[in-house]
């Protein structure tokens, strides 16, 4: 990746921070873990997906967003991260057998003993405060059984973020050019497209970009609309009716929005007002006093 610089948001500690080559966990010996866990411990994981997103960006999108949210915060605060739990809750996306779109999806189950078998792994060795970077819309629709059963069983500080847009602009207001009837947020369009070539440009396509919209599936009354990939519709123009649609029967290229205002200097922005944010709640809830009352990984062959 062609990086800008990080800025760095905690000072005083470059005594620590100079024992350690790398904020990924898997590159360090179990030395340098034990060293970490005297000061600290507070973990990041991130999490998202391996998903079409359309004929112009690679399928690891979802996934390049929680890895650099991840890996910028680690640099910015000197916390830990994970490897990526790189496959997430996308059945939707499978489209028909044999299209070879190339999702991976995990079902709910698999997901959730996932998220629960790292977190009570890291918690076994001594971290306390388990953060998942979320950047996958997706498994926010399951996520809170493990969630809630982490924290309950341990006592353990258990967060979900997630650093995107798409109905919620938040932090990135005023970043994004496309209207939001161009849904610049949404799956492959404006941002998404941003954050791969700020990442990777090789990765990026953009002589098959399309410029597409959302709508309703064949199966709904032409009373309902659609403009983006919640599983809701409109009707009468509000927004009470979900169903349980996939990505071809409202979308048939992946695509949902214009990602042609796409820039690197806008990923660049993007990952870098996120990153500063959640580091900033990190933080904060670094403060937090936490007691893990059933720490040891009893049932890890179960």
């Amino acid at each position: 990746m062609t990086d800008h610089p990080i800025a760095r948001l905690t000072t005083g500690d470059d005594e620590f921070r100079s024992k350690f080559r790398s904020w990924n966990l898997s590159d360090l010996s179990y030395v340098d873990i034990k060293e970490y866990l005297s000061v600290k411990d507070t973990i990041l994981v991130p999490m998202a997906s391996t998903e079409q997103h359309g004929p112009h960006l690679p399928l690891a999108c979802d996934t390049i967003t929680a890895v650099e949210v991840s890996r910028r915060i680690s640099e910015q605060i000197g916390v830990l991260h994970t490897p990526p739990l790189w496959a997430g809750y996308s059945p939707q996306h499978m489209y028909g057998p044999g299209e070879g779109r190339g999702t991976i999806t995990l079902r709910a189950d698999t997901l959730l003993n996932l998220m629960y078998d790292v977190a009570r792994s890291l918690i076994h060795h001594g971290f306390n405060r388990i953060i998942f970077i979320n950047g996958h819309g997706s498994n926010i629709k399951v996520v809170d059984p493990v969630l809630r059963r982490l924290r309950y069983e341990t006592g353990a500080l258990i967060s979900f973020v997630k650093p995107y847009m798409e109905r919620y602009v938040g932090i990135l207001d005023g970043l994004m050019e496309n209207p939001p009837e161009e849904t610049p947020g949404w799956h492959s369009s404006e941002l998404e497209t941003s954050q791969c070539m700020a990442w990777n440009p090789d990765l990026v396509r953009m002589e098959r970009a399309v410029d597409t919209r959302a709508h309703i599936p064949e199966f709904l009354p032409k009373s309902f609309s659609k403009d983006d990939g919640m599983p809701d519709a409109e009707f009468e123009g509000y927004q009470y009716f979900s169903f349980p649609m996939d990505h071809h029967e409202f979308v048939e290229n992946g695509i949902i929005g214009n990602p042609m205002r796409a820039t690197p200097e806008k990923g660049f922005e993007a990952f870098r007002r996120l990153s500063e944010h959640v580091a900033r709640g990190i933080m904060e809830l670094e403060k937090v006093p936490v007691t893990v009352h059933d720490r040891e990984f009893v049932g890890r062959v179960m």
